[in-house]
C-alpha cells in the first residue's frame, strides 16, 4: 500500500512538471531573456512538496490555478521557493503576489533611472524618525529601538539612486490600515505577515515616483496585480497573451 502510494505521488509529481514546462514553453518568446525554465521548474516543485498549504489546494482545486500563478511569476523572473512571489489560497480563488523581496528586484532591475539601494522599514512605538530639510532637500533620520517588537505606527521607503538622488514615501499606521481595506486581498492570509505587507505597501506607493521600464506588457500587468497603484509607464510593442495554455492543451482564461 505504502508502495502504490510513493508512486501515486512520484507520478502526480512529473505530469505536473511536464503541464508546467509544457505551459512554460508555449509563452516562451514573452519570458524574460535570463528565465531559467529548468531551474523553475525545479524550484516549482520543491515548493509544493514544503507547502501544505498548497498541497491541500491543489487536492480540492486542482493544479490549473497553481500552474496559471506560477507562469504570471516567470514572466517576472521571480523565484517562489525563495518567497520573491507568492501563491496564496484565498477561498477557491488562488492569488499571485510579487513578495517585499520581489518587489525590490524588479525595481532594481527595471528603473529606468538606475538605483543604488531600495528599501523598506516599519516604525515602531519607541522608535526615533523625522523627517527634514536639509540645504534644500528633504530627508529622514531613524533610530529604531533594538529588538523593538512594539506596535507599529507606521512605515516608510527609501530609493537612492546611483546619481546621488533619492525619492522617499511615508505612512501611518491608519494610511496603511486604509489602503489595506480599500484591496481586494484584504482579508489575504499574506497578512499573517503583517510587517512585511506593510513594507510592501508603502514600497508600493513609492513606485508612483519610479519611471519602470518593463520588457513586456505582461511583466506590467503581473507586476501590479492585487495592488492600487496608479502605473503610468509607457506600453510596449509585444505579442500579446490574452491567455496562458497551462495544462494538457486546455487554454485558461486569465479573467
Amino acid at each position: 500500500m505504502a508502495e502504490e502510494k510513493n508512486t501515486e505521488i512520484v507520478e502526480q509529481k512529473e505530469t505536473f512538471s511536464m503541464a508546467l514546462t509544457n505551459g512554460l514553453d508555449r509563452v516562451a518568446d514573452a519570458l524574460p531573456s535570463e528565465f531559467n525554465k529548468t531551474r523553475f521548474v525545479q524550484n516549482a516543485i520543491a515548493l509544493l512538496n514544503d507547502n501544505d498549504t498548497l498541497i491541500e489546494y491543489n487536492k480540492e482545486h486542482g493544479s490549473k490555478n497553481i500552474l496559471a500563478g506560477l507562469i504570471k511569476g516567470a514572466f517576472l523572473n521571480l523565484d517562489f521557493y525563495s518567497s520573491e512571489a507568492y501563491l496564496v489560497p484565498y477561498g477557491k480563488k488562488l492569488q499571485f503576489m510579487p513578495s517585499y523581496r520581489g518587489m525590490v528586484k524588479l525595481l532594481q532591475k527595471y528603473s529606468i533611472r538606475p538605483i543604488k539601494n531600495i528599501y523598506a522599514k516599519v516604525v515602531r512605538t519607541g522608535d526615533q524618525f523625522t523627517e527634514k530639510i536639509v540645504d534644500g532637500q528633504p530627508t529622514i533620520d531613524f533610530l529604531p529601538l533594538p529588538f523593538n517588537d512594539a506596535e507599529i505606527i507606521g512605515a516608510f521607503a527609501v530609493c537612492e539612486f546611483q546619481d546621488g538622488g533619492m525619492q522617499y514615501d511615508v505612512m501611518s499606521r491608519k494610511a496603511l490600515d486604509q489602503t489595506r481595506s480599500a484591496s481586494r486581498s484584504k482579508n489575504s492570509p499574506a497578512w499573517k505577515f503583517e510587517e512585511e505587507m506593510y513594507k510592501k505597501t508603502v514600497l508600493r506607493r513609492l513606485c508612483k515616483h519610479i519611471q519602470i521600464d518593463f520588457d513586456s506588457p505582461e511583466q506590467l500587468r503581473y507586476f501590479n496585480e492585487e495592488s492600487q497603484i496608479d502605473n503610468t509607464n509607457k506600453q510596449h510593442k509585444s505579442a500579446s497573451l490574452n491567455t496562458l495554455l497551462v495544462e494538457e492543451g486546455e487554454v485558461i482564461d486569465e479573467e
